[in-house]
């Protein structure tokens, strides 16, 4: 069937999430962005999302762009097709300060991590993996199947 390998193999830009009932390949590409992989042990699924900011203000709309808005949506998704959130365990990558910024005040990647760390301990999820801070951009691919992770770190600058 054409198409069938790129239907399996989605790839997450910022701002998205991406969690279905089925067995997917699901990658993306991380600077000071986090990305949150939940994966559930006994229905052996799983879901990730892509956040930019840390936290949604109430101005617009609440969109998954915002980590806390990002991991409940995620946790939302997985649980609406089954899936248990005591059973679930994360894994959580990204948020390197990749841009230098001369007054260090934005720090979006640190604050992206207290966040997910935050949230996820609140919803009682533990963190079983992550690779996070310091300055090199991931590529993360996450297979939904059986909860695997590749990670490779760019090179360093």
């Amino acid at each position: 069937m054409a198409g069938a390998d790129k239907d399996n193999k989605p790839f997450l830009l910022p701002g998205a999430l991406f969690a279905k009932d089925g067995d997917y390949i699901i990658t993306t590409v991380l600077g000071s962005c986090i990305a949150v992989c939940l994966w559930d042990r006994v229905k052996k699924r799983g879901g990730m999302n892509h956040y930019k900011l840390p936290l949604w203000n109430g101005d617009g709309l609440p969109s998954p762009k915002f980590g806390n808005i990002a991991i409940e949506k995620l946790i939302e998704n997985l649980v609406g097709f089954g899936c248990t959130q005591r059973n679930l365990i994360a894994k959580v990558f990204g948020g390197a300060a990749v841009i230098q910024s001369s007054s260090g005040l934005l720090n979006v990647g640190e604050r992206n991590i207290e966040v997910a760390r935050d949230y996820l301990a609140q919803a009682r999820i533990p963190i079983a993996a992550s690779d996070i801070g310091g300055t090199q951009s991931r590529k993360v691919i996450f297979n939904t199947a059986d909860g695997s992770i590749l990670m490779k770190k760019a090179a360093p600058q």
